[in-house]
């Protein structure tokens, strides 16, 4: 391992210097992380030190871009040019963090638009998300996704975490034959760009809904000041994500920073036994 992370699982309390914690079974130089970005910046804010974390293990980090910028300008003089200019400024803030341009892929949606897409073919005509995603996801065959918060955040985020959430296990399926086939993603994370996570699983495993997160990375300083170089190449953006900067400094823990995700199963399968033993408790009445 060539970095100095530290990873948690918050369940069961396991600490460990090998990033398997968070993505077990991990193989070095046959690893294929996709970040699933509802906007540009999002998988740097939410996701930096994992993928960074990735990349020095020995794997590859995607990132998909869902929208398109182009709500994204704090000057009204900017309306017909940001969309470029983030296109620009995102190969650069994503050119600091190690990923090259031929592995960042854009969707292109409107912004604020993004729920209006969703699905494969849209009622007025056209194809939605589901065509584009699919086809790159079976192409680019990840074995770890990462899926952004759905949970009180921008709904852009709640819609590509609706996307990623099932299109994701969709690759390995043995549909649409014609746009390949690969191997269901062994580990889907989601990641928090501000909001907090959902309880749902805090709760479901008894744990305190306050500890909404599952698993933790605590990065060193250096890592820190990578992602903040890569926020700085959004040059346009610095008054919009200004205050999530500002947030960061909440991430501060013991001489390193924190990132927190949730590991989830995006197919739970229904598990019939708690139905089995309530149904003979009643039945012994």
């Amino acid at each position: 391992m060539t970095n100095n992370c530290a990873y948690y699982d918050l369940r069961s309390g396991a600490r460990s210097a090998d990033l398997a914690l968070l993505f077990p079974g991990w193989e070095p130089g046959n690893e294929r992380v996709v970040i699933v970005s509802p906007h540009d910046d999002d998988a740097a804010l939410g996701a930096g030190y994992l993928a960074l974390a990735a990349r020095e293990n020995g794997g590859e980090v995607w990132v998909t871009i869902c929208c398109d910028g182009r709500a994204g300008y704090s000057h009204p003089g900017e309306k017909d040019t940001i969309v470029e200019v983030r296109r620009r400024e995102t190969i650069e803030a994503h050119r600091r963090l190690g990923i090259p341009p031929e592995r960042i892929v854009r969707f292109d949606f409107p912004d604020y638009s993004l729920f209006g897409y969703l699905g494969w073919l849209l009622p007025g005509g056209g194809e939605g998300t589901f065509g584009k995603s699919m086809r790159t996801f079976r192409k680019i065959q990840p074995t770890r996704l990462l899926v952004p918060n759905g949970y009180r955040e921008h709904f852009d985020h709640t819609a590509a975490h609706l996307l990623a959430a099932f299109d994701g296990p969709q690759i390995g399926d043995p549909t649409l034959a014609d746009w390949g086939r690969a191997a269901y993603p062994r580990t889907t994370m989601v990641y928090s760009v501000w909001a907090d996570f959902s309880p749902e699983d805090a709760l479901i495993e008894g744990a305190s809904a306050r500890l909404r997160a599952n698993r933790a990375l605590v990065a060193p300083p250096e890592m820190e000041e990578r992602i903040a170089a890569s926020l700085r190449a959004w040059c346009s953006q610095g008054q919009i994500i200004e205050g999530l900067i500002a947030q960061r400094r909440g991430r501060v823990f013991e001489g390193g920073l924190v990132e927190l995700y949730q590991a989830f199963d995006p197919r739970p399968i229904l598990d019939y036994s708690p139905y089995h033993a309530r149904l003979r408790e009643i039945d012994k009445r």
